[in-house]
């Protein structure tokens, strides 16, 4: 807490102060600018190590695999039957993650023990016809942060889409 406090008054001084170097030339609002960047990222971290300790932490991704047969529009997730998120996306987020990408949907504290995730999933399924699926996977909550990985994904053989949430 007192490096979170320390780096929060770092950064209040250093946005103050950047009107300095206003006259200064630009390799040095440059290199001031790279260093609250680095500031920045250094606090979000500290930040989300003390919402969110590593006991109780849980972590959802989600990735596309192909995705001919379904076209997402939102998640819904709920944790022990509560909603802790939900999600829209626009097409040029939708074509990120069927490129590859891999999208953080949440980080959140997680009960001690035997914990049930549910994602929901919208969007338009095979025959441009409206498709709403959920996937759930159980999980054990200990010291050690949880990664969940959901997964939507073709399965050529039926045709439709495959959501899959794994515990990683």
């Amino acid at each position: 807490m007192n490096q979170f406090i320390r780096g929060f008054f770092l950064l209040a001084a250093l946005l103050l102060s950047g009107a300095v170097f206003a006259d200064d030339d630009a390799g040095k609002a440059d290199s001031v600018e790279s260093e609250l960047a680095a500031l920045n990222a250094e606090l979000m971290l500290v930040e989300e190590d003390l919402l969110y300790p590593a006991s109780s932490r849980v972590a959802v991704y989600l990735a596309l695999d192909v995705g001919t047969f379904f076209r997402l529009d939102a998640v819904t997730l709920k944790l022990n039957g509560e909603d802790v998120t939900h999600y829209l996306y626009t097409t040029r987020q939708v074509e990120a993650l069927s490129r590859g990408g891999v999208q953080r949907l949440y980080v959140g504290n997680a009960r001690q023990g035997s914990n049930e995730l549910t994602a929901f999933f919208t969007g338009i399924g095979p025959h441009d016809r409206p498709y709403k699926r959920a996937t759930s996977v159980k999980f054990e909550q200990s010291f050690e942060p949880v990664a969940v990985e959901l997964t939507i994904s073709d399965d050529t053989a039926t045709q439709q889409p495959e959501f899959v949430a794994v515990v990683r």
